[in-house]
């Protein structure tokens, strides 16, 4: 079996495969922390390393595991990098692990992050299974991110809020007061609002996937000699 290239991995992970709005796993911290871009960011960059990490460690251990427990000893490995990550959150970031909360351990069953132990990282080697883990874990990020801006914006007027949790209250100052006298838009932050956000990304991506597709089969026509 031919291993991808790196650019393949790339593009699949940030678009034709993408986890968000493309294979729809992970809906559950997906919608419920994508409230803002800093949470949003947060927890995708969290999930991000955890893959890289796992797919790494299950790559370098995929013969070595016989097949009859592979998927618990993928599970251990998982929860084991998931607690590392919990507890540098909690040591260095505290008032951000307790917004993260329940979303933080439960990356350890996201089946993103299995599936992708599984599919690539049982399979292939070392560094493009890392490379494979990062980029899915990137495309997730860049979903959760444009999502939890758009609720922000949409709910709140604001870009960035909640970046003191991260920097402390010098970095309040950072928060983008985009609408300043925005009364708010309840129903953004809400539950709701996630489902109706995600539909709207789904639905851009559709559409720009048939325009390209469209133009890929209209520019051979125009170059093909005529009778």
């Amino acid at each position: 079996m031919s291993q991808p290239t790196y650019r393949e991995i790339a593009t699949n992970g940030l678009w034709k495969q993408n986890t968000g709005v493309v294979q729809l796993l992970g809906m559950c911290p997906l919608l419920a922390i994508s409230t803002s871009v800093v949470n949003a960011l947060s927890l995708g960059l969290a999930t991000a390393l955890v893959m890289a990490a796992s797919n790494g460690v299950i790559s370098l251990i995929r013969n070595l595991v016989p097949k009859e427990i592979r998927i618990a000893v993928f599970i251990l490995i998982i929860a084991a990098l998931v607690t590392a990550i919990q507890l540098a959150l909690n040591a260095f970031v505290h008032p951000l692990y307790l917004v993260l909360g329940i979303f933080i351990p439960l990356i350890t069953t996201n089946c993103i992050v299995l599936a992708r132990t599984e599919a690539f990282a049982s399979k292939n080697r070392f560094l493009p299974s890392i490379a494979d883990g990062f980029m899915m874990g990137l495309g997730l990020t860049l979903v959760l991110v444009v999502l939890g801006g758009m609720r922000e914006f949409i709910g709140k007027g604001t870009l960035l809020s909640g970046i003191d949790l991260v920097f402390g209250a010098a970095a309040n100052h950072w928060v983008l007061h985009v609408l300043p006298d925005y009364k708010g838009f309840l129903l953004a932050v809400l539950p709701p609002g996630a489902f109706f956000a995600l539909g709207l990304l789904i639905a851009g991506k559709n559409w720009l996937d048939q325009r390209a597709a469209k133009t890929q089969i209209t520019i051979p026509i125009a170059m093909a000699p005529h009778a």
